[in-house]
């Protein structure tokens, strides 16, 4: 399980890098930097924390299979819900309504935070080497 979600995490932290330095470059481009906090969050959250847990769940063996699963979810979930709902509610590029716009960004920052709690488990869930 550990293998498979590592492998997850770090395909999906490949894409948020990509993503976040296309908007990086295309921002120091135009010189307009109105979604700096959207980019640093991409890199931060979805490049670097979802990297990491992928790293993780390289070196290490978890007793409990079910938290990986779960862990690997509500991290793709949390990192991507935050993101776009970070860019829905700071740039709103639908017109959405703003109930609708804070509603997905607040939804993906708790998603998100529960996969760190969840993650603070699974560190203690690892199995010891004989």
């Amino acid at each position: 399980m550990e293998k498979i979600w590592s492998l997850r995490l770090i395909r999906l932290a490949a894409v948020f890098g990509l993503v976040g330095a296309i908007l990086g470059a295309d921002m120091a481009g135009s010189g307009n930097y109105q979604l700096r906090a959207v980019h640093a969050h991409i890199l931060v959250v979805g490049w670097l924390s979802v990297f990491v847990w992928g790293l993780f769940y390289q070196v290490f063996k978890v007793k409990a299979k079910k938290l990986v699963s779960l862990h690997g979810w509500l991290s793709v979930i949390g990192s991507i819900g935050l993101t776009v709902g970070m860019l829905f509610y700071n740039v709103n590029p639908f017109n959405m309504n703003e109930t609708i716009t804070l509603i997905t960004f607040i939804a993906g920052g708790t998603v998100l935070l529960f996969s760190f709690i969840l993650f603070i488990a699974v560190t203690f869930s690892i199995q010891k080497e004989d």
